[in-house]
């Protein structure tokens, strides 16, 4: 068979599909997702005191091309790369919601609207294209970057939700207990029926990033603003290190993988 006929066979057949590139949704799925969610907010505060607001947001838009760059070029779901890779779009969607508020001004009765239009819009070209929103479907490269899209889209909105909620009246610790409320929701509803498994996932996807960044910057900023005082680099720290500690216990368990990857 001719060189011509392979290639037209490949083409009839569509489009390549890769090995999965996303983990398996467990406990410690989202647990580590809450995670980076508080270590991506203080390590960005952290980073625009120290190096000032521009060099931060560049420095860090750097290492989400790079962080993306290995994750898309990957063969399959590699658990440092992809959780690396979640924690710089947490950074950089932190730098993104705040450059809006504090560099330009708007705000975050605008910005929450805004970033929650944005996602609307990647879900609707995204269903719009694939038909589909799940994250198990995760098998072309075309559903890859949809997905990288929609995930740097909710830590934005999530990034200005809590600080609004934050800002109006709740303070840090009040905006952790209505997420930690509001995380249980889509899981009822679901459990009840009422809502889809795709639904309900990206619903608790999107709520965990304000979740997990009222919780850090509540043990980071001072008591006059309402937190404890612990300080943004021993926050950043420790909940760097209790990622390492999760991502690392995953990397040899492989238990957050299907049983194809697995045996892979």
């Amino acid at each position: 068979m001719s060189t011509e006929h392979l290639t037209r066979r490949r083409r009839a057949a569509g489009p390549t599909h890769l090995a999965s590139k996303v983990p398996e949704v467990t406990v410690y799925f989202w647990v580590i997702k809450v995670l980076t969610t508080g270590m991506g907010e203080t390590a960005s505060d952290l980073l625009a005191k120290k190096l000032g607001p521009i060099p931060a947001v560049g420095l860090g838009g750097l290492a989400l091309v790079v962080a993306l760059f290995v994750q898309l070029k990957a063969r399959r779901y590699v658990a440092w790369i992809y959780w690396t890779a979640i924690v710089m779009v947490s950074v950089f969607g932190t730098m993104a919601a705040d450059v809006l508020h504090v560099g330009l001004g708007v705000p975050y009765t605008i910005s929450t609207p805004f970033f929650m239009v944005a996602l609307a819009a990647v879900f609707a070209v995204w269903y719009a294209s694939e038909k589909t929103l799940s994250i198990h479907s995760i098998h072309t490269r075309r559903r890859e970057l949809f997905y990288w899209a929609t995930v740097l889209a909710t830590f934005a909105l999530g990034t200005a939700a809590g600080d609004l909620s934050a800002t109006v009246g709740l303070g840090y610790l009040g905006s952790a207990v209505l997420y930690a409320v509001a995380i249980a929701v889509p899981a009822v509803m679901h459990k009840w029926g009422t809502l889809n498994a795709v639904a309900a996932f990206w619903t608790a996807y999107v709520i965990t990033r304000p979740l997990g960044a009222s919780v850090a910057d509540w043990m980071a900023l001072s008591h006059a603003r309402g937190g404890l005082g612990l300080g943004l680099g021993p926050v950043t720290l420790s909940w760097t290190v209790a990622i390492i500690g999760f991502v690392g216990y995953l990397a040899v368990s492989r238990n957050d993988v299907g049983d194809t990857e697995r045996l892979a």
